[in-house]
């Protein structure tokens, strides 16, 4: 079916240019700003550190701290071993 031009509805005229909004964390160069570059980072260091909370709260990581206490341990008797060989 073609439609006769006559008859569609007529569009409204496009709308003024309005220069983008400045994005607050960038300078005008481009360049990060102190303020965002530290939350970044902070932000990072949360998701780390809670991360490594979650990790160690549920069982898997609380063998694999026990491990690890373990392993230590030894390592200090092995050591303590070796300096008594030497005399020191």
């Amino acid at each position: 079916m073609v439609t006769d031009p006559s008859q569609t509805p007529a569009t409204s005229p496009p709308p003024a240019y309005t220069p983008p909004i400045p994005d607050p964390n960038y300078t005008n160069s481009g360049v990060p700003t102190f303020d965002f570059v530290r939350d970044k980072i902070e932000n990072r260091i949360s998701t780390a550190i809670g991360g490594e909370e979650l990790a160690q709260a549920g069982p898997e990581g609380q063998q694999v701290d026990e491990m690890m206490r373990k392993r230590d341990e030894a390592a200090r008797k092995k050591l303590e071993e070796i300096r008594k060989s030497m005399g020191k």
